[in-house]
């Protein structure tokens, strides 16, 4: 499968699910852990913290599933990285008293994000090359997610850590794209945001 074919294949499934936000699991208000009054938060603030989390997760179980096919050491580096934006991500949910969504390895409260992380997975099985295709995606499409979602927050500390991710999405592309090159011998291709911008993160 050549590269192209396999981004239009992995496009449809991102374009059905995977900027669909899950069901709110909280309201952010009243009282947390242990009785503390939590902060108020926006249902769109709530929202994005909620789908983050379970995106980062998609990235990590993707990159393991990856990494136990290929054993190519990209994959589990930038896994452990994932585990720690998820982390980041539920310091968040637990501070603002939401329910965390995130499931056990492989499964998703939202059954968009549980279709397309099925999809990432078989589509990488393809080839070493492919997966490195795959990690790519995900980092793009999380980038751009990741913009999004700092601004419809005013929060310093959602803010901060979202800085957080976005430094490490635009690193794991840098990583991932070293890669691919180094396979294809050839300038790596945009696939989800506009080539400006990965040749910007790139350094081109």
């Amino acid at each position: 499968m050549t590269p192209k074919l396999f981004l239009v294949l992995v496009l449809g499934s991102i374009t059905a699910g995977w900027m669909l936000q899950p069901a709110l699991a909280g309201k952010g208000r009243g009282k947390g852990r242990g009785g503390q009054t939590v902060a108020v938060i926006a249902e769109a603030e709530i929202a994005d913290l909620l789908f983050m989390r379970e995106e980062e997760k998609l990235a990590r179980d993707v990159y393991i599933s990856l990494f136990a096919e290929w054993g190519t050491g990209v994959f589990d580096r930038i896994s452990a990285s994932e585990q720690k934006h998820m982390d980041a991500v539920l310091g968040l949910i637990n501070k603002y008293g939401l329910a965390d969504p995130a499931l056990d390895f492989g499964h998703f409260a939202d059954p968009e994000l549980q279709e397309l992380s099925e999809s990432l997975v078989v589509a990488g099985l393809g080839s070493e090359l492919e997966a490195l295709y795959v990690g790519a995606l995900i980092e793009e499409v999380d980038m751009e997610d990741i913009v999004d979602a700092m601004g419809r927050t005013d929060k310093t500390d959602i803010l901060n850590v979202y800085g957080n991710l976005l430094a490490g999405s635009e690193n794991h592309l840098r990583a991932f794209v070293r890669n691919i090159e180094a396979i294809t011998g050839a300038a790596y291709e945009a696939q989800w945001i506009s080539q400006t911008e990965v040749d910007d993160i790139l350094g081109r």
